[in-house]
């Protein structure tokens, strides 16, 4: 029976056998420079130049809220980039950037790319960082989405 396993660590570092997918939340501005895509930056080149290139020919793509680009960066390990934030947090905002309904469908869709890898899904609290989203909120998600379709999940949370 799949679940989420909470720990204490590094999620660019995933624990456990086998194929892994790394998820976390991207804005909807193409931005990256912020929070949780650092650690992945420090690690991997790939899943940024990725990103920025969607969010760059997003016009002839699906980029946008609520959708998923999963990027592979070793033999058994790939970066789930997630649209889940409209824009970002800025000192004149008022509301939080996260968006639960684009959380729920990147969601889904992960669920279904890791059933056909056959991989784990580890993850930081995606949303609640930046993003400024709440765990009670998103948690469900990721059961619904991921656990309940048989996928593990890890939740990192960083020392």
């Amino acid at each position: 029976m799949a679940e989420i396993t909470y720990v204490r660590g590094d999620a660019t570092a995933p624990r456990g056998k086998g194929v892994k997918v790394i998820a976390h939340v991207c804005n909807d501005l193409g931005g990256w420079g912020k929070g949780f895509v650092l650690a992945l930056s420090r690690r991997w080149p790939e899943p940024e130049a990725a990103f920025r290139r969607w969010h760059r020919e997003r016009a002839g793509n699906d980029f946008g809220l609520g959708a998923l680009q999963v990027v592979q960066v070793e033999p058994y390990v790939w970066v789930a980039n997630l649209v889940g934030q409209r824009g970002i947090r800025t000192g004149r905002s008022t509301g939080v950037p996260v968006r639960y309904e684009a959380i729920d469908t990147a969601l889904a869709a992960l669920g279904d790319r890791a059933a056909e890898l056959g991989a784990s899904v580890h993850m930081p609290r995606i949303g609640c960082g930046l993003a400024g989203g709440r765990w009670e909120r998103v948690e469900p998600l990721v059961a619904a989405r991921l656990v309940a379709r048989g996928v593990s999940v890890t939740v990192y949370d960083h020392d």
